[in-house]
């Protein structure tokens, strides 16, 4: 076999490991919230403290995954064991999980945390740094590994709606399924020797723990983590609870169930067309607009969300979430790469963007709960989406300015914007 041949196939394989990967979870965990409050019974300050426990042992486990992975460079253990954890999900969920939330709430909410951390929170991250650091490695684009993703949700979301009014066990019986498959592909992929010899991805010198306390003094990592406190913690934490929301716009509870299946395919959809051409963007305005771009669009959809007074104006909202996390995955990894060492890639991704983002799971979505039970989810989104713009603004003036195509075809450029940007140490 040539040697285009050996790269398409594990493109293929890398491709068929993040589709069935995201297929998994978004046939059961795309409709947890509904599933917290229709089916367990839960009201919505019990499930924004689940989310804010949940998000506590993300930020616990995130950190860990990405020090073994800088640790481990391009070995597949910890990616078994996370297709190990997503395959009990069936069993998981029916005979430990809400039992143990119906009949002790708070410990049942811990070893939940402790579950998802494992196979969602820190596992999706992993498989996200995993995919980065394939694609890198093979001179591919990341977005074009990660669409496959997004096309799995997609797929999933359009029955996991019908199949949660049917019964959820039918979800977690799919997502059981699917995971002995992802094991499969993940099994039969080999990363090709040339590649691991010569490439300029992966460290030599592995990550000691002395480089994560440097990380942490880099005020690089803190500038970042600013802007993911403003706007990612705003994006992510309204839509941990946008399924009620949107529910609600509806005559029935099943209807909205459906009709938020169908949407969150469109959605997925709308991601997996945007993955191949972000990267496009990115490449050309660099990785600091297209982060400042994200914030724009999780601002105005937020408030457009908040001021939605009937169910078609929030059925054309919902859609533009891909859009968002297509700019907000490109241009993380990107700006990463551009400004972090190789040595501590997955670490600075799972401690700096992922762990950071979750830490907003433990600080507001207790609060942000609390809120849409007192004034509403339509009030608390106009807060949080003049929250992520005002954050946006103030991260125009603290992240680091980035490389991009468009500086180097300007014939007016200054000669400071055409002096490369060194790696942070």
């Amino acid at each position: 076999m040539n040697k285009s041949s050996l790269t398409r196939t594990a493109q293929v394989k890398m491709s068929s490991f993040i589709f069935l990967y995201f297929f998994t979870w978004s046939s059961s965990f795309g409709l947890y919230a509904l599933w917290l409050s229709q089916k367990v019974g839960l009201d919505s300050i019990t499930i924004g403290s689940v989310f804010a426990i949940n998000g506590v042992f993300a930020v616990m486990m995130k950190p860990v995954y990405g020090y073994i992975m800088d640790k481990i460079g391009m070995s597949k253990w910890l990616l078994y064991g996370v297709c190990a954890v997503s395959a009990l999900m069936a069993p998981f969920f029916t005979f430990v999980y809400q039992p143990l939330l119906l009949s002790h709430t708070m410990v049942g909410i811990f070893i939940g945390a402790i579950y998802l951390s494992l196979g969602w929170y820190a596992g999706v991250a992993a498989s996200e740094s995993y995919a980065d650091r394939f694609s890198r490695l093979y001179g591919l684009e990341f977005g074009r590994i990660r669409m496959w993703g997004s096309l799995g949700w997609a797929m999933a979301a359009s029955v996991s709606g019908l199949l949660f009014n049917y019964t959820p066990l039918a979800n977690f019986l799919v997502s059981s399924t699917t995971s002995v498959l992802m094991l499969l592909v993940l099994v039969s992929l080999k990363i090709g020797d040339e590649q691991l010899r010569n490439n300029n991805i992966i460290s030599s010198n592995k990550i000691v723990f002395t480089d994560v306390l440097m990380l942490m003094k880099n005020s690089k990592f803190w500038m970042f983590s600013l802007y993911v406190a403003g706007v990612a913690w705003m994006m992510f934490i309204a839509e941990q609870q946008f399924p009620r929301y949107f529910v609600s716009f509806f005559e029935t509870k099943e209807q909205g169930n459906a009709w938020y299946g169908y949407l969150s395919t469109v959605q997925s959809g709308t991601e997996f067309v945007m993955m191949m051409f972000i990267p496009l963007l990115v490449n050309h305005y660099g990785a600091k607009k297209g982060l400042l771009f994200c914030g724009i669009v999780v601002g105005a959809r937020l408030i457009a969300s908040g001021l939605a007074t009937d169910p078609l104006v929030i059925s054309i909202i919902k859609p533009l979430y891909g859009i968002e996390i297509s700019l907000l995955l490109i241009s993380v990894f990107k700006y990463i790469a551009e400004h972090f060492d190789k040595k501590i890639n997955a670490t600075m991704y799972l401690l700096g963007y992922q762990a950071m983002l979750y830490v907003g799971s433990v600080v507001v979505a207790p609060p942000a709960g609390y809120l849409y039970d007192k004034i509403g989810f339509g009030n608390t989104y106009l807060i949080m989406g003049s929250c992520a713009l005002v954050f946006t603004f103030i991260s125009a003036f603290t992240l680091s300015r980035c490389q991009s195509k468009r500086d180097e075809s300007s014939f007016l450029k200054p000669a400071l914007n055409s002096a490369p940007v060194e790696p942070a140490k």
